[in-house]
């Protein structure tokens, strides 16, 4: 688990060591100044000289001593910039551009991205199993440093589950209990009490949403979807995929015993999925109009062939042009275009897939 409370405090000492050497010559020399400006006596006279030559010290001095402030912070700014940008480069790692025949293009847009450390709570990865293509898409409630422990336990165990477990559903189960450990630990280091004893209800206001993807050989997409948006399929125009109701979000509820695995789409090739957390689709502007996430898609489909980076190359253009760059939530988005040659669906391979999950 990734302890903000000590990164802070690390960040405030390095904050402190690095500004002490700065500080050190203007304060010595503002103290120079000072005492001699008591103890001489040309300070004491009524000549323009001295009192001109007394002042430009001082002057001096402070500028320097405002120089430095704020060169400090400057430096200390960019050092926390490039923690976070590793951090998130740990966790998110860029997906590979092509992985079992289909092209794969990410990017992120962190609502802390000016000014300050440019991390967010979204989470995405791309796999390729025996089982197919898998692929996770989610949302840590919040933003910031706060949510990157969150978004290391669901990551973490995605990673693993996917080529351990034959089921969306198992999969979907280990991402619960790996949040659930992740929230105990948690609750127990911010416990008042500091005791070792259970917390009766740990942080029970966080919660991630999470889409499971599922993407066969054959082009068929399965889905699991816990309060996540659904994704949309790009083909000429934008397609959303809605094929059923999701269930509440990890973290908020117990999942229940039966998981409803969900029939998507056949991805034939030349056609993708658009992936995308609800930091695009309730982006607004200055004047509160929602950003029309479904029309930029449908614009940046048409291009022929569709190119996954290019979609995404559009969408956070437009996105920052919407908000005026100023973004409320962070946004994460993923598209996956089918490069493969073209399989005939199998009789029955549906319903196997369904009795086997």
């Amino acid at each position: 688990m990734i302890r903000t409370r000590s990164w802070a405090a690390a960040r405030a000492s390095a904050l402190g060591a690095g500004r002490g050497p700065a500080l050190a010559l203007p304060v010595l020399w503002l103290l120079v100044v000072g005492c001699w400006q008591l103890a001489c006596p040309p300070a004491a006279d009524d000549a323009v000289g001295p009192r001109i030559a007394t002042g430009a010290a001082f002057l001096l001095a402070v500028g320097c001593l405002t120089y430095a402030g704020r060169a400090g912070a400057a430096r200390e700014l960019r050092r926390v910039q490039e923690v976070a940008d590793a951090a998130q480069r740990v966790l998110l790692r860029p997906p590979p551009p092509r992985i079992d025949g289909l092209t794969v293009a990410a990017g992120q847009l962190c609502a802390d991205g000016d000014g300050g450390a440019s991390v967010g709570g979204d989470l995405y990865e791309v796999m390729a199993t025996q089982y197919g293509v898998r692929v996770v898409m989610g949302d840590v409630r919040g933003h910031g440093l706060g949510s990157l422990g969150a978004v290391a336990a669901v990551l973490g165990s995605f990673r693993e589950a996917v080529h351990d477990e034959p089921g969306l559903a198992g999969v979907l189960r280990r991402l619960e209990r790996a949040l659930q450990r992740h929230l105990r630990e948690r609750a127990r280091a911010e416990h008042p009490s500091g005791c070792a004893a259970e917390p009766e209800n740990p942080l029970a206001e966080e919660f991630v949403t999470v889409l499971l993807l599922e993407i066969r050989p054959d082009g068929q997409v399965f889905a699991l979807n816990c309060g996540h948006p659904w994704p949309y399929r790009l083909c000429g125009g934008a397609e959303e995929l809605l094929p059923g109701d999701p269930l509440p979000p990890l973290g908020s509820f117990p999942l229940p015993a039966e998981l409803p695995l969900h029939s998507c789409t056949r991805l034939l090739p030349g056609e993708a999925l658009c992936l995308h957390t609800d930091g695009a689709s309730d982006a607004r502007d200055r004047a509160g109009r929602f950003f029309r996430l479904q029309e930029v898609l449908a614009r940046a489909a048409l291009d022929t062939p569709l190119s996954p980076a290019a979609v995404i190359h559009c969408v956070q253009r437009e996105l920052l042009r919407h908000t005026g760059g100023r973004l409320a939530d962070d946004v994460a988005l993923l598209v996956l275009r089918n490069d493969r040659v073209c399989v005939p669906a199998q009789p029955g391979a549906v319903g196997a897939a369904r009795a086997r999950h």
